[in-house]
């Protein structure tokens, strides 16, 4: 991959890792950073020469997430910064790899969702207690899973993967 494609996976997987622990923090998506990914997409999709048909692909795709996740939040079950950035991280994973995407984001969802669980009585305001503890409780569900945390990893994992292969396999 040429070092420009890599450079700007590299910026957005950092872009989401800074959206994860935002998220966990306000339990907050920011709208700007979220379009800002998504405009990324788009420079990379022109520097790779990705084709018309399948940066529509990609559209359709990110269309259709943004369709279902917003039904998923009429119903509050899911938050509306959650809905942007997944339909961003689809734009981004397209097609071929929405499936690998909805799993690892799925699977780590899971996880997300069992610390908050797990933690949903303990104190946000433990200033005599560890930073291990103090971090542990900022997860905690009640103020709502941070599922921000499940897309950023997962979708940050998928975006950056193709960027990363060819520099394993050469070795």
């Amino acid at each position: 991959m040429q070092p420009l494609p890599f450079a700007i996976r590299f910026v957005v997987l950092c872009a989401l890792l800074w959206l994860a622990v935002v998220d966990v923090r306000v339990r907050r998506l920011p709208t700007p950073a979220v379009l800002a990914i998504g405009g990324l997409f788009f420079l990379n999709a022109l520097i790779v020469r990705l084709s018309l048909r399948d940066v529509l692909a990609h559209l359709l795709l990110a269309a259709g997430v943004l369709i279902i996740c917003a039904a998923l939040f009429a119903a509050k079950m899911l938050g509306g910064g959650d809905a942007k950035l997944a339909s961003i991280i689809f734009l981004w994973t397209g097609p071929t790899l929405w499936l690998p995407t909805l799993t690892l984001v799925s699977v780590i969802g899971t996880l997300v969702s069992l610390v908050s669980l797990a933690t949903r009585h303990m104190d946000q305001d433990l200033d005599q207690h560890s930073l291990p503890v103090r971090a542990l409780a900022m997860f905690s569900g009640a103020r709502g899973v941070p599922y921000g945390v499940a897309l950023a990893l997962g979708g940050g994992s998928v975006i950056m993967l193709p960027a990363l292969l060819p520099l394993i396999l050469a070795r």
